[in-house]
C-alpha cells in the first residue's frame, strides 16, 4: 500500500467522520482531539460560545481527548443532577485532581462523609448569631474604608480600578472573618499583596487544566504554567500556615490566661480549632488550611466578582441607578425616623461632612434594615442570573443515566449545568432573558425567588451555597453605601469583558471616574 492511498484513506475517513455531524446539535468534532480545537480556539470566550450552543438545544455533548461533557441548561435536568439523583454526580476525582492544588480537601473539592461532616460544621456555624453580627460589622467597616478611598478619588478626579478595590475590600473582609486576620489591602497606599496574586495566579491556571491535556506532563517535570502554579501555592501555603501557627498560640495564650471563653474570637478559624480539639474531628494543620482557603474563595472572589458586574450594570443602566438611589434615600429617612436620629446635613465638597454622613448612613444598615431594600435585592439577583460569580459547575458521573430530556450519560464522564448560560436563555426567561430588568424579580413591590434549578448562581440541592445569606448581606452593605453617595461613569473606551478562571472576573477590571451624591 503507497504512501498516498495511506493519506487518501485518512483524508477519506476524516470527511466521512465530519459528514455524520452535519445534523448535530453541539460543536463539530474531529478523530481522537473531539472539540479540543473548537474549545481552545473559543477558550477566551468560552462561556458565550457555550450560549450559542445551548440556545438551539437546552443539552449539549462535547467530546473532549479523554473525557466527555455534557453540558445542561434545562431546570428538570438540572435539578436531576444536583437533588433527584444527587449521589449519582459527586464531584469526582477529576475534578479533584485539578483542583486538590489549591482547595484541597475542603468543602468544594470533596464528596461522601468528609463533605458531610464539614456541611454539618459550617452550615452551625453560619446558623450562629454571632458569627452574622460580627460579620455585619466587619462588612460595614470595610464598605466605608473603600467608600473614603472613593470620595478622595472623586475629589481629585481620579480613575479608579473598582474590581480592583473591590477584591482588597472583599480579601480584607473575609480574612477578618475567616482568619481574625487584618490583611489591610485596602488601606489608603493600596499596597501590594503577594497572597492575592498568587492566589489569582492559582486560580487562572486550575482553570486551564480542564482543556490542557498536557498539565500532567508540565506538572512532572515541573515547567510552564505548573511550575508558576507551585510558586503561588508555596506563597499561599507560607501565609495560610503562618496564621493558623498564630492563632492557635493566641488560644492556647488565653486558655493559660484563663480569659473568658466568650470573649474568644468569633472568626471561622478559631472557631474551627475549637472544633478540631474533639479527637473525633481529626483536624489537621492541613485541614484547617483546606477549610479557610476554600471559604477565602467563596467570600473573596464571588462576591467581589458579582460587585463588579453590578456596579457596571448600574453604571450602564442610569434607570436602575436612579431607582435604587431613590429606595436608599427613602431608607435612610424610615430608619432615622425610627431611630429618632437627626441626619446630618453634608456639604458634598466638604470631605469631614460628607464623610459624617456617609458613616451615619452606614450605621443604620443591619441584617434585618437591608433585608427590607427589596429593590436593592432585586439588583444584586439580576446581576448574579446574567453575570454568575461560577458560570460553569462540573459533576462526575459515577454510573450510566439517562436525564430527564433523554440524553444519555456514560459513568466516568462530566456533566455540567452553566449558570451564565442559563440566566440567557430565552426558554427559561422569556424573550426579554438578556435584558438586565431588576424588575423581573418583583411583585407588588417585594421580591420573589424563583426555583433555585432555574436560578442557579447559589447551586442548589444538597450542595446549596452555605454562605448565600452572608454573601448577601456583604453585597447589600458595599452597594447600599455606595449607590447611596457616588455616581459612577465608565471611563470611555474602557473594555469590559471576562477573564477564564474559577470565578467570573473582568479581565481589564473596572475603570471608573466617580462623583458624590447629594
Amino acid at each position: 500500500m503507497t504512501i498516498f492511498t495511506v493519506i487518501f484513506m485518512l483524508v477519506s475517513w476524516i470527511i466521512i467522520y465530519r459528514l455524520k455531524q452535519i445534523n448535530a446539535k453541539g460543536p463539530k468534532t474531529w478523530p481522537l482531539l473531539g472539540a479540543a480545537i473548537e474549545q481552545l480556539m473559543n477558550y477566551d470566550r468560552m462561556h458565550d460560545w457555550l450560549v450559542e450552543y445551548l440556545a438551539k438545544s437546552s443539552t449539549i455533548v462535547v467530546p473532549m481527548p479523554f473525557t466527555t461533557y455534557t453540558y445542561i441548561a434545562d431546570p428538570a435536568n438540572v435539578e436531576h443532577v444536583l437533588r433527584t439523583n444527587f449521589s449519582n454526580y459527586p464531584k469526582g476525582d477529576v475534578y479533584h485532581s485539578y483542583m486538590e492544588v489549591l482547595l484541597g480537601d475542603g468543602i468544594f473539592n470533596v464528596d461522601g462523609e468528609m463533605w458531610r461532616k464539614q456541611r454539618k460544621t459550617a452550615s452551625f456555624e453560619f446558623a450562629s448569631k454571632n458569627l452574622r453580627d460580627f460579620s455585619t460589622v466587619v462588612f460595614r467597616e470595610y464598605s466605608l474604608k473603600l467608600s473614603t478611598i472613593l470620595s478622595q478619588s472623586s475629589f481629585i478626579n481620579q480613575e479608579v480600578e473598582m474590581q480592583e478595590l473591590l477584591m482588597r475590600m472583599t480579601l480584607d473582609s473575609i480574612c477578618k472573618v475567616g482568619f481574625g486576620v487584618e490583611m489591610r489591602t485596602l488601606a489608603p497606599d493600596l499596597p501590594d499583596n503577594l497572597f492575592a496574586k498568587a492566589f489569582d495566579t492559582a486560580q487562572i491556571i486550575v482553570t486551564l487544566r480542564f482543556i490542557d491535556p498536557l498539565w500532567k506532563v508540565k506538572k512532572f517535570f515541573n515547567v510552564g504554567s505548573e511550575a508558576t502554579l507551585d510558586e503561588s501555592i508555596k506563597t499561599i501555603d507560607d501565609f495560610t500556615y503562618s496564621v493558623i501557627k498564630r492563632r492557635k498560640a493566641e488560644i492556647k495564650e488565653a486558655e493559660e490566661a484563663h480569659h473568658d471563653q466568650k470573649k474568644m474570637k468569633h472568626d471561622l478559624l478559631t472557631r474551627f480549632i475549637e472544633l478540631g480539639k474533639d479527637p473525633e474531628n481529626c483536624m489537621t494543620d492541613k485541614s484547617l488550611r483546606d477549610i479557610v482557603l476554600n471559604f477565602v474563595i467563596a467570600g473573596r472572589d464571588t462576591t467581589a466578582t458579582t460587585l463588579s458586574w453590578g456596579i457596571y450594570l448600574i453604571t450602564t443602566h442610569e434607570d436602575v441607578a436612579e431607582k435604587l438611589y431613590l429606595e436608599l434615600k427613602a431608607m435612610e429617612q424610615d430608619r432615622a425616623k425610627e431611630e429618632n436620629v437627626l441626619l446630618h446635613q453634608y456639604d458634598i465638597d466638604d470631605e469631614e461632612s460628607f464623610g459624617k454622613r456617609v458613616m451615619q448612613f452606614a450605621e443604620l444598615l443591619n441584617y434585618d434594615s437591608l433585608g427590607k431594600l427589596y429593590y436593592l435585592h432585586a439588583v444584586i439577583t439580576e446581576t448574579l442570573r446574567l453575570y454568575p460569580a461560577v458560570p460553569q459547575d462540573p459533576k462526575g458521573i459515577l454510573e450510566d443515566d439517562v436525564l430527564p430530556d433523554g440524553t444519555k450519560v456514560k459513568a466516568g464522564g462530566m456533566v455540567t449545568y452553566v449558570p451564565y448560560s442559563m440566566g440567557r436563555m430565552e426558554y427559561n426567561w422569556g424573550p426579554d432573558a438578556a435584558e438586565f430588568k431588576p424588575e423581573r424579580w418583583l411583585k407588588d413591590d417585594f421580591f420573589q425567588n424563583a426555583s433555585p434549578f432555574k436560578f442557579t448562581a447559589f447551586q442548589a440541592g444538597p450542595r446549596i451555597c452555605l454562605g448565600k445569606d452572608s454573601a448577601y448581606l456583604q453585597m447589600k452593605m458595599a452597594t447600599a453605601i455606595l449607590c447611596r453617595f457616588y455616581k459612577f461613569n465608565l471611563v470611555p473606551g474602557h473594555q469590559v469583558k471576562y477573564r477564564m478562571m474559577t470565578t467570573l472576573s473582568m479581565e481589564h477590571g473596572l475603570k471608573l471616574t466617580i462623583s458624590r451624591r447629594s
